[in-house]
């Protein structure tokens, strides 16, 4: 345990399971008392969020991706620290990440549902989006530190979490000399530069398809069926982590959509001679591909998601058992708890928890807020504001897990599908009871708004915990100042949101085209208004969970490649591949092991990289460098371009990962 505290190097069990009786010690051990909270740390973890939170709305409502801010801030915390010749900043280092962190996952949960409001022709107001913000982050914080233990010690080398091992590979190398640093700095560059010369420059296409080949259009005109495959370096890096087993059932969900459910639909096409669904005016013979999946193929992805929820609810249900009752036991300070107590307050540093008493207090708290937010802020009737509240807390109890799981599986938390059946819940439940029209749909938009933020947090939080407990940072530090990033981060969010809506607007004329938003709005108005629904598509893909389950197949990662559009999981299995690839080639048990970490090295590098060029694209185009090649990056050329350079890139990953020696 000397030697990787000395060279700070992750222990060799990190990523992978436990022998019977084995235990993984962290770089800075539990005896040991690093320096974690600062007047630096906690003043750089304000500032990124700050920065981040107005960088990552901007991005997501323009375009619908949020990036995880978790890498780039990283990268930012080390770099900073060298310049100002700081030492042993690890624990800091951890810190900064964790509270500047808070942006992303507050970004995500406000963007994908309250702009509906404006979309809808309703009128939001500052302290609404704000509170909507605040109070979903801080449920989703509270909610999920009684799991921590669960996810990040007991299921620990079970779940590959993707974005907490690039980020903990950047923070470790940080700290170190010697060759992990430079294969993590080469890689980043390498992966930096390729996507900066696609998001800024645009010399090839980001996504290409067999529709570049003449016959491929012709396949995807007759019989909608098409390939596509992000070429980001990034997703690609994602991939390798993620490993070939989770990436394959997540393209086998996306298989099945895009190779057997869109081709048959459109089969039928020839007989339909209306429209079919609620808001679609095209026939199905005259749609793309992509929209069939749009309006018919991923309502099953939601679905599924929705049935792998409540699946993963009953599975969880001894861990949700267990923290309930260790709540009760402490609360009431009966003598059965002293021990569960003692370890979360008095056990090793790296496993002090915030006690369960100080948890209870602040959900309570939380909990009449919002009561009294939708009360004489949204509602103004104590009926609505009971059922209100109730679905809220409720919703939120029950998915915190699944959004963990997903996190810890895939690095991509389903929140926006989880949202939208929320939405519909809600909905449904306040349209029974007497609330609907304009009404109905703002206090809808602003309960799913405090949901999404919620299940956004808790699913970004169990990746900033897992980091800490792979460092060996004190748990209950990161979650007495996740509470603070939270409200920095709520406030520079809502104040970007009105800023943007006064400026351009949102929807599909606008340049924020929001488009969880806008998909939202499509789905709650009808609910509110009168309309139809496609609870037929929700239903089968809820069964389909079931059947999947039942054949041992995991449904939650299959039914996020139902969801997930196909360009970005094929280079999930890309990943994946490459990965089998390079741990394969040798004999050599310990070679094989060697080539593995190597590649590891390199895909956080081109994760940590393409996030990072990501952030310096959108701060440059928004300070008016439209540096883009426009004419050429939509033509056929930019995406035989495309093709070339990320066989290129492949190749590069795997002659550098088999570069490892024994």
């Amino acid at each position: 345990m000397e030697q990787n505290l000395q060279n700070n190097s992750l222990p060799e069990n990190a990523y992978r399971e436990l022998a019977a009786g084995e235990e993984y010690k962290p770089v800075m051990p539990a005896a040991t008392r690093p320096k974690e909270v600062t007047v630096y740390s906690v003043s750089m973890g304000l500032l990124m969020a700050v920065i981040f939170s107005a960088a990552a709305a901007y991005l997501g409502l323009k375009v619908g991706q949020v990036f995880e801010a978790a890498i780039p801030i990283a990268i930012l915390a080390v770099g900073v620290g060298s310049v100002l010749g700081k030492k042993d900043m690890l624990g800091q280092n951890v810190m900064i990440q964790s509270i500047g962190a808070s942006s992303g996952v507050v970004v995500a949960g406000a963007i994908f549902t309250l702009p509906a409001l404006y979309i809808l022709g309703l009128e939001a107001q500052f302290y609404q989006v704000f509170l909507a913000s605040l109070f979903g982050g801080v449920l989703g914080i509270v909610l999920l530190i009684p799991f921590r233990k669960y996810f990040v010690k007991e299921m620990h080398g079970k779940y590959p979490f993707p974005e907490a091992t690039a980020t903990t590979e950047v923070l470790v190398s940080g700290e170190k000399k010697g060759g992990s640093a430079k294969v993590l700095a080469i890689s980043g560059l390498v992966g930096g530069l390729y996507d900066f010369c696609v998001s800024t420059f645009g010399l090839w296409t980001e996504t290409v398809s067999t529709a570049v080949t003449q016959w491929g259009a012709n396949v995807a005109e007759k019989f909608k069926l098409i390939v596509s495959v992000n070429t980001s370096a990034a997703v690609l890096g994602l991939g390798y982590i993620i490993g070939l087993k989770y990436a394959a059932i997540i393209c086998a969900g996306s298989f099945t959509v895009w190779f057997v459910l869109i081709p048959v639909i459109n089969y039928f096409a020839p007989g339909m001679a209306a429209p079919v669904g609620e808001g679609i005016a095209k026939l199905i013979g005259d749609m793309s591909a992509a929209e069939i999946f749009t309006h018919y193929a991923r309502p099953l992805g939601i679905g599924g998601i929705a049935m792998a929820g409540l699946i993963g609810i009953v599975r969880s249900s001894r861990i949700i058992k267990q923290a309930l009752g260790l709540a009760v036991s402490e609360l009431g300070g009966r003598k059965g708890a002293a021990g569960s107590a003692a370890d979360r307050q008095h056990g090793p540093r790296t496993q002090r928890d915030l006690s369960m008493k100080a948890i209870l207090s602040v959900m309570i708290g939380v909990l009449v807020a919002i009561f009294f937010f939708f009360q004489f802020g949204v509602l103004h009737n104590w009926t609505y504001t009971i059922i209100a509240t109730s679905i809220v807390f409720v919703v939120a109890f029950l998915f915190t897990t699944v959004a963990a799981n997903a996190i810890a599986i895939v690095g991509t938390n389903p929140v926006s599908g989880m949202t939208l059946m929320t939405l519909i819940l809600t909905s449904l439940v306040l349209v029974s009871a007497g609330l609907h029209g304009t009404e109905g749909m703002t206090a809808a938009m602003i309960i799913g708004g405090v949901v999404c933020g919620a299940l956004a947090m808790a699913g970004g939080f169990i990746t900033d915990l897992k980091i800490g407990y792979w460092l060996g940072s004190t748990p209950r530090k990161q979650q007495s100042w996740k509470f603070v990033g939270t409200f920095v981060s709520a406030i520079t969010v809502a104040g970007v949101i009105m800023l943007l809506n006064k400026t351009y607007g949102f929807g599909p004329d606008s340049q924020m085209v929001a488009p969880q938003a806008n998909a939202m709005a499509a789905v709650i108005k009808p609910l509110m208004e009168g309309g139809q629904t496609p609870w037929m598509l929700y239903f089968a893909g809820g069964a389909l969970a079931l059947i999947l389950t039942m054949i041992g197949i995991p449904a939650l990662a299959f039914s996020l490649g139902m969801f997930i559009p196909l360009s970005l999981n094929t280079p999930l299995l890309i990943g994946g591949l490459i990965s089998w690839f390079v741990t394969t080639r040798s004999k050599d048990a310990a070679l094989n092991k060697l080539r593995k970490d190597r590649g590891t090295l390199i895909a956080s590098g081109f994760i940590a990289g393409g996030a990072l060029m990501g952030v310096i694209s959108v701060v440059l185009k928004n300070a008016g460098a439209n540096w883009e090649l426009t004419r050429w990056a939509g033509s056929g050329g930019a995406e035989w371009l495309a093709i070339g350079v990320y066989l290129a890139l492949i190749a590069y990953f795997v002659w550098d990962a088999k570069r490892a020696k024994s």
